[in-house]
C-alpha cells in the first residue's frame, strides 16, 4: 500500500461528507422512491385540511388492520403483543399505536408530527358586498407571507353544521369542473405607493379577501343583490343559511394537485409538505410494521402552526390519556406512575420539516450547518430563536444512537439548522415531549419555499425519512 493510499484510506475514515442519496441508490431502490411518492402525492391531494388528514390517515391504518380504541376500553378486543390500536381525537388529531414485546412502562418509539398547516380560515361572519362584488373575510392562520398569497387559484374546504343538526363537508375548488377562488392584488400601474412599503405591509390581513362572486339577483329591490345571489346559490347546493358560517369550519387553502418537480421529475410541488411529509412518512411506517419489541406509535396532532395549544393540539393530554388507557387495559394493576414510566422511558423522533439551502437565498443559511435538497433526512440537534431559547436541544447520547439506527439500516442522512444564528427561527412539538422526560430530537425532510402555499421537497429526501422511521421503529 502506498502512502498515498494510507493518507486517502485515513481520509475517508475521519472526514465525513454528507452524501447525495441519489448517487446511493440501487436501480430496485429508485423505483420504490419514485413508486412511494406517488402515493404520497395522492396523500395531499386527498388531505388538504387537517380533517381530511386525519381522515386518510385512519381509513388506511383501518385497512391495514388497526382498531379503534374505544372498542379495547370497552373490553370487546383483547390487548396483546402486536396489536394495532388508532386513537381518534375529534377529527383532528390520532395516534398509532402497535404494542411490542416489551410492557408499556418500559417506554415507546414515537415518531410525532402534525397535520395542520398555514392556510386562511372564513372569519365567523365573511360574507359581505363592495364595489358590485361579493368577497369572503379571511383570518390567516400560521405563519404566512401575506402577498404569497394573492392571484393563485383558491379553494374553499370545510365542514358546516345547519340548524337541523346535520353536518355538511364542503370542497369547491378542486375538481376541474368546480370553480375556484382567488384574493385580488393592484395593478402594477397603480401600485406605486404598495411597492414602496415594506413586503410586510404590501397586503394587509384585511385585506385578504376572496372574491367568490359578481352576479346581482334578478329582483332589484333586494338589498345586497350580489351577497343575496351568492347565498342563494350555497342555500340550494348546501342548505345553508348566513348564520351557519357561525358554527363553520371553513378553510382557504390553494387549489390544485401536487405535482412533480424539474425535467428529472426529482421533486414534488405541492400545498402543505409542513408537515404532512413527514406525516405520511410515520403513517408509511408504522403501518408496514408487525410485532415490535418496543410499542411503536405514529402521532398525528394539530395546531402546531400556532402553538400547540387546545383540545387537538400536543399540549393536550389526548396522547397520554390514550396512553394511560392502553395500560389499564393492558395491566391489571394500573397505576399512574406506570404512565409517567411509559412517557419517560419513551424515545422521539419529532418529524417535522427543516429548511432547506435555497442559492437563491444562500445569505440567511450557515452552508456548513444547512440541510441539502437530496441529501437525506434531516436530523435537527435543536431549533428555538437567538439562543435556542425555546428549543429541545437533544442529548449528545440519544442523537448518537439515532446515527447507529441510520447506518445500520442504511439511512441516507444529513444535519441541519434553521437558518444562522440570530437569523430567525421556529421551533416543533419536541420539547413537549421532551417534558416528559421522553428523549427526542427533530428528524424529518429539507423544504424549499416553507409556509408558501406551493412548497418542494426531493423525492429521495422523502423516501429516506420514511425508511428513518420505520428503523427507528423497529430498534
Amino acid at each position: 500500500m502506498t502512502e498515498q493510499t494510507k493518507i486517502q484510506e485515513c481520509q475517508d475514515r475521519i472526514i465525513y461528507e454528507f452524501k447525495n442519496g441519489w448517487d446511493q441508490l440501487s436501480a430496485d431502490e429508485r423505483e420504490k422512491v419514485y413508486a412511494l411518492n406517488d402515493v404520497y402525492k395522492q396523500f395531499l391531494d386527498k388531505g388538504k385540511t387537517e380533517r381530511e388528514c386525519i381522515e386518510e390517515i385512519i381509513r388506511l391504518a383501518e385497512e391495514r388492520g388497526f382498531v379503534n380504541i374505544a372498542d379495547v376500553i370497552k373490553g370487546k378486543i383483547e390487548v396483546k403483543e402486536g396489536l394495532k390500536v388508532y386513537a381518534n381525537n375529534k377529527g383532528k388529531a390520532a395516534a398509532l399505536f402497535i404494542l411490542g414485546k416489551e410492557a408499556l412502562e418500559y417506554g415507546m418509539n414515537i415518531v410525532g408530527a402534525h397535520v395542520d398547516v398555514p392556510r386562511l380560515d372564513l372569519k365567523p361572519f365573511p360574507l359581505y358586498e363592495d364595489g358590485g362584488l361579493a368577497l369572503l373575510k379571511t383570518h390567516y392562520y400560521g405563519g404566512i407571507k401575506k402577498y404569497q398569497w394573492t392571484a393563485i387559484p383558491l379553494a374553499l374546504h370545510g365542514v358546516v353544521t345547519r340548524k337541523d343538526g346535520k353536518k355538511l363537508r364542503i370542497v369547491i375548488g378542486e375538481d376541474e369542473n368546480d370553480p375556484t377562488f382567488f384574493i385580488t392584488d393592484l395593478l402594477p400601474h397603480l401600485s406605486k405607493d404598495q411597492i414602496e412599503k415594506k413586503l410586510s405591509e404590501g397586503i394587509t390581513g384585511e385585506g385578504l379577501n376572496v372574491l367568490i362572486g359578481s352576479i346581482p339577483y334578478e329582483d332589484a329591490s333586494v338589498k345586497e343583490r350580489v351577497k343575496y345571489q351568492v347565498m342563494k346559490l350555497l342555500h340550494e347546493k348546501y342548505g345553508i343559511e348566513e348564520d351557519d358560517f357561525l358554527v363553520a369550519e371553513i378553510e382557504v387553502v390553494p387549489a390544485g394537485k401536487a405535482r412533480d418537480v424539474g425535467i428529472d421529475r426529482s421533486m414534488v410541488g405541492a400545498y402543505g409538505h409542513d408537515d404532512r411529509v413527514c406525516s405520511f412518512a410515520a403513517l408509511q411506517a408504522i403501518v408496514e410494521m408487525e410485532n415490535p419489541v418496543r410499542t411503536a406509535v405514529a402521532l398525528f396532532v394539530d395546531k402546531e402552526e400556532v402553538g400547540s395549544m387546545g383540545n387537538t393540539g400536543m399540549e393536550s393530554r389526548f396522547f397520554e390519556n390514550a396512553v394511560a388507557e392502553l395500560i389499564a387495559a393492558q395491566s391489571k394493576d394500573y397505576s399512574e406512575l406506570k404512565v409517567r414510566r411509559a412517557m419517560a422511558n419513551s424515545k422521539v423522533l419529532s418529524g417535522d420539516v427543516g429548511a432547506g439551502f435555497d442559492p437563491n437565498f444562500p445569505d440567511v443559511m450557515d452552508k456548513r450547518n444547512a440541510a441539502f435538497l437530496g441529501k437525506g433526512v434531516i436530523l435537527v440537534k435543536y431549533t428555538g430563536v437567538r439562543g435556542k431559547s425555546g428549543s429541545n436541544d437533544a442529548n449528545a447520547e440519544f442523537l448518537a444512537e439515532v446515527r447507529r439506527i441510520f447506518h445500520d439500516n442504511g439511512v441516507i442522512w444529513q444535519i441541519g439548522e434553521l437558518g444562522k444564528v440570530d437569523q430567525g427561527g421556529g421551533g416543533t412539538i419536541a420539547y413537549i415531549l421532551a417534558n416528559y422526560g421522553a428523549e427526542v430530537v427533530d428528524c424529518g425532510v429539507p423544504v424549499l419555499s416553507m409556509h408558501a402555499p406551493m412548497e418542494i421537497v426531493s423525492k429521495v429526501d422523502v423516501y429516506m425519512t420514511y425508511k428513518a422511521y420505520k428503523a427507528f421503529f423497529k430498534a
